[in-house]
């Protein structure tokens, strides 16, 4: 009796119980019985499986919510039908189905090698998009290491440079601005820490950063404000009379530049701009004033 292994299946595992030589049965029962759970989905895969079917019964788990068969069948095709067209498409799949598990990493190898197989597609702007959004999900605190960060913001990039008309470059440039956000925030928690350990030069640099680095997040307000704290601390007026200034020109409502006003205030100091301060210069370029 031939088996024709492109049937292979729950059906095609009972008939081969029932055929089989009764010591072969357990190995049998064993396959079988393990579907239902952490089941090795490529053995009931076949290997002369058409392209076709196996799309569409990779779509068909996917949309039945059941993941890892979906990503069976989609790795299958890439293993037997390397060369296809379905090969292509099962490999954006694939790397849509790992995202939905959680399976960051694995998304993003897939996407990774979407991307190089396949720059010119049509895909190309979602499997780099889904790359982006792998890392998105992956970003920690801001206590913590921003690594996850750094990789979305280069990775949304990539979007909006290469393909600038996709429909993915809105969400894309508005992922960018919370990477952005969040590395701003980094950099304050550190310059916070330093300046309660009193170790103005430091505190002073991260909280320069992120004036001149990421001005146009909501940061920016804290920053001078704290720049106007340190430069106090550190005696330097002049510069701390500047960060006040700057800060209510274009904050004039914020709590922040409230309490700098009344910290100049306490030292027998109002706000005053120097025009040639590194501040003055900063702040001229993102407020453009």
């Amino acid at each position: 009796m031939s088996f024709n292994k492109a049937a292979m299946s729950f059906r095609g595992c009972r008939t081969l119980l029932v055929t089989a030589a009764a010591v072969a049965m357990p190995l049998f029962i064993s396959a079988c019985a393990s579907s239902d759970d952490d089941v090795n989905l490529a053995a009931l895969v076949d290997q002369t499986e058409p392209a076709d079917v196996l799309y569409n019964q990779g779509l068909a788990n996917l949309n039945a919510g059941r993941l890892k068969e979906a990503v069976a069948k989609f790795e299958a095709i890439d293993r037997q039908h390397p060369y296809s067209e379905f090969a292509r498409k099962a490999l954006i799949m694939n790397t849509f189905a790992n995202y939905r598990q959680g399976n960051y990493e694995e998304a993003v190898t897939a996407g990774k090698r979407y991307v190089s197989l396949y720059p010119t597609t049509e895909d190309a702007a979602y499997a780099q998009y889904l790359i982006g959004l792998s890392y998105h999900r992956q970003i920690r605190d801001v206590t913590q290491d921003q690594r996850e960060t750094r990789r979305m913001i280069e990775a949304m990039e990539e979007v909006v440079q290469r393909w600038p008309e996709s429909e993915y470059v809105e969400d894309a440039k508005a992922k960018i601005r919370i990477g952005r956000d969040q590395l701003a925030g980094k950099e304050m928690q550190i310059g916070r820490y330093y300046l309660e350990r009193r170790e103005y030069v430091a505190a002073v640099r991260r909280f320069r950063g992120v004036v001149e680095n990421y001005g146009n997040t909501r940061h920016v307000e804290e920053a001078l404000a704290r720049l106007t704290e340190t430069y106090m601390a550190m005696g330097l007026t002049g510069e701390a009379q500047t960060a006040t200034a700057v800060l209510g020109h274009n904050f004039p409502d914020s709590q922040w530049y409230k309490d700098s006003y009344a910290l100049l205030q306490s030292g027998g100091l109002e706000p005053h701009e120097n025009k040639g301060s590194w501040i003055s210069k900063a702040g001229a370029l993102i407020f453009g004033t």
